[in-house]
């Protein structure tokens, strides 16, 4: 008994810490037009830095909760690792993004590349897996019975190969928010503007590509699905809102509002009652 009362303090206790990480990160994201319009351009880049940590350490926690730190921080590091590496390799050779270059605004910097922007990575990757977390459900016991076991493995790999898509694909309607918003900033630049408001379409690839492998790889399971449905949720809220209203950005605000709202409703839609899958 005394056993069960710790397990559900220690739970209570880090559900506190959750919300409360929560909470800080939407009111520094919801301070960011009242500091530009009273202090500033330069003013909100402490808060841009801030929100991300944020969001990045609630995601962290909310993953400990369901993996515990190990697995919580190997997972942690593999994403900073690769996606710094994807991404100095893109600001040296415009693969697989396209040809661009991050400006001096974000600090501090290593190989051209803000050290903040594999946070970035990280604080969304894992809301992304959360949309498609309906592939990582086994077939039911009586379909299960009814499949060869060659037929098993095709059905797991399908299912696979779906959750890595739709993980990745519920990343990069992410990206059709916050690149419009941070050229826009002057946070980086490309060489040569493309055809979705600026951005070009290669862009888009790359995040893709970016994403999917890391998800093949990492092979994400047991995923805590609500609270991180909650980060996504919030995140899309907040880009929408922000450039349609506060920043004069209607178009990626209707477009990739859409894209990552469809992403959104799908997981709502399958996410199990239970706060795992």
């Amino acid at each position: 008994m005394l056993t069960a009362i710790r397990i559900q303090a220690a739970k209570l206790e880090l559900f506190s810490w959750t919300t409360l990480l929560i909470a800080a990160w939407v009111l520094t994201m919801i301070s960011i037009p009242i500091i530009r319009w009273t202090l500033g351009d330069a003013a909100k880049l402490p808060f841009i830095n801030a929100g991300v940590l944020l969001q990045a350490l609630a995601v962290l926690m909310i993953l400990q909760s369901a993996w515990g730190w190990r697995r919580t921080a190997t997972t942690a590091v593999s994403i900073a690792l690769f996606t710094f590496s994807v991404e100095a390799l893109g600001a040296a050779t415009g693969i697989p993004f396209g040809h661009y270059d991050y400006t001096s605004l974000l600090q501090p910097q290593l190989l051209n590349v803000p050290l903040l922007i594999p946070a970035a990575w990280l604080m969304m990757l894992p809301p992304a897996w959360a949309t498609a977390a309906v592939f990582l459900r086994p077939p039911r016991r009586h379909n299960r019975a009814r499949l060869s076991p060659r037929r098993q493995r095709l059905h797991a790999l399908r299912q696979r190969a779906l959750f890595v898509g739709l993980s990745a694909l519920s990343l990069t309607a992410w990206d059709l928010l916050l690149d419009p918003q941070m050229v826009n900033w002057n946070l980086w630049v490309w060489h040569e503007p493309g055809g979705y408001f600026g951005i070009p379409w290669q862009n888009f690839f790359g995040w893709f590509a970016t994403a999917a492998i890391l998800t093949a790889v990492l092979k994400p399971d047991r995923l805590p699905v609500r609270p991180l449905l909650v980060i996504y949720t919030i995140t899309w809220f907040l880009e929408v809102v922000g450039l349609a209203l506060f920043w004069g950005m209607p178009g990626p605000a209707v477009a990739g509002g859409i894209v990552m709202l469809a992403c959104t409703i799908v997981g709502w839609r399958y996410a199990p009652p239970e706060a795992q899958t």
